[in-house]
């Protein structure tokens, strides 16, 4: 094999899809607003108290400019179509045109954690109440995790490596760190990086309630009739997760390519951290989450006290927030107290594979705004007294780099340091 050629990379473009809005753009304004877009189920039935979700707004992939009724029918696990619209938008925001030369060394490594999961129920109906012919020819293709980034292919032209890295709600981050890591070495000059996940199913949405994982919200809840204040990472009264749809892109491109085509990079990735626990599949392990944090510093050429800012995993369960800040504490020591984190989650929801995509692309734009985006919904807990959480109102601060954690079930760690250029 080649010696690597140890290039910088840099994120040149974002596209996104969240409970805030359609597009990045719209997520970006009711961010930096301090919204949160849950609300009660609309998608399905189910009959369960964890019934508030993140909903994408207004999302009818029928109504996208490249696809028709023939086209969702056929491909109808909704990450396909995610995917595709956000790798577009990302893309365009980019300014990367894809031709004959950029083609070839494009890359697509979109992420997920449950895949093709709505498109298989589907056919389980069919089948029990329609019989075998009618188990869609197009199923197993819905299934498979690499299919959105070959459909992104098929419309936008790429021809570079596509595959989904596979780290629960840490695929995100992965997917950008692997994409990170081809692009350093020489492999390709430009990777779509990111998740999908189309997650509203009744199965999911009961399975999550069921290992108490997603809030359950009963008459006296603050939420209750409030569904926006469901999710509150680092309150002392949070009680879980708010399960929520979403996909994100970012565009990475190489030093000289970033140069070359006349793109304007937003940040650069400057250090990857990776781990596993080696614990239990689903309870956190402090000590390999420390390492990840470590890790992703080092390999950025940093020490702790260079991190002007953490955006958090921040899921909104109380073991996990706890976990999440013990170790901060691990890795940051005293100076914790003056390193703001807040968490895109509580706006957002808990997106799963794309979670870490979508808060990576919100916090590098407030980094280039000088802007800390909230944790909103908050109320003290004095076991956090000292942590800096950007309670409930975004505000201004004066910072270049940033930390972004991510972790999934079955022990997947992956964190990554971002600069300002």
């Amino acid at each position: 094999m080649k010696a690597p050629k140890n290039r910088k990379v840099y994120i040149a473009g974002f596209g996104a899809a969240t409970t805030l809005g359609n597009t990045f753009a719209q997520t970006w304004e009711r961010a930096a607003r301090g919204d949160a877009g849950f609300r009660k189920i609309t998608r399905c039935d189910v009959d369960s108290l964890s019934n508030v979700v993140g909903e994408i707004p207004d999302w009818n992939p029928e109504a996208l400019e490249f696809t028709d009724k023939r086209e969702v029918y056929n491909w109808n696990a909704g990450f396909v179509a995610l995917t595709m619209a956000v790798c577009k938008e990302a893309l365009e925001n980019s300014g990367l045109e894809i031709d004959s030369d950029t083609g070839p060394r494009t890359a697509c490594l979109m992420g997920s954690a449950l895949n093709g999961t709505d498109s298989f129920r589907t056919a389980m109906h069919n089948l029990e109440n329609h019989g075998p012919l009618k188990v869609s020819p197009f199923l197993l293709p819905n299934l498979c995790a690499n299919l959105p980034s070959g459909k992104a292919g098929m419309l936008l032209g790429f021809t570079g490596p596509i595959f989904s890295p596979e780290g629960a709600c840490a695929s995100g981050n992965y997917a950008i760190g692997i994409g990170a890591r081809m692009i350093r070495d020489g492999d390709i000059d430009f990777a779509l990086a990111g998740g999908a996940e189309y997650c509203i199913v009744p199965e999911i949405v009961h399975g999550f309630s069921n290992m108490n994982a997603t809030i359950k919200i009963l008459p006296g809840d603050r939420a209750f009739d409030n569904p926006a204040l469901a999710s509150r990472p680092y309150s002392i009264d949070r009680k879980g997760m708010v399960l929520s749809e979403g996909a994100g892109a970012l565009v990475l491109a190489a030093d000289e390519a970033v140069k070359a085509y006349g793109l304007t990079p937003k940040a650069e990735v400057l250090g990857v951290g990776w781990s596993s626990d080696a614990y239990h599949f689903t309870r956190p392990n402090p000590d390999t989450i420390t390492i990840a944090m470590l890790q992703a510093i080092d390999d950025a050429g940093l020490s702790p006290e260079d991190i002007k800012y953490v955006n958090t995993h921040g899921t909104s369960t109380s073991k996990g927030d706890s976990v999440e800040v013990d170790c901060l504490r691990k890795v940051f020591g005293r100076g914790i107290s003056k390193i703001p984190i807040s968490s895109n989650k509580s706006q957002i929801g808990h997106t799963l594979g794309a979670a870490a995509a979508i808060e990576g692309a919100l916090s590098i734009e407030a980094m280039n705004r000088q802007l800390l985006l909230p944790t909103i919904n908050h109320l003290p807990d004095p076991d956090l007294e000292d942590i800096d959480v950007v309670p409930n109102d975004a505000r201004q601060h004066d910072y270049d780099m940033f930390l972004s954690n991510a972790f999934g079930f079955g022990g997947t760690n992956c964190c990554i340091v971002f600069k300002g250029v």
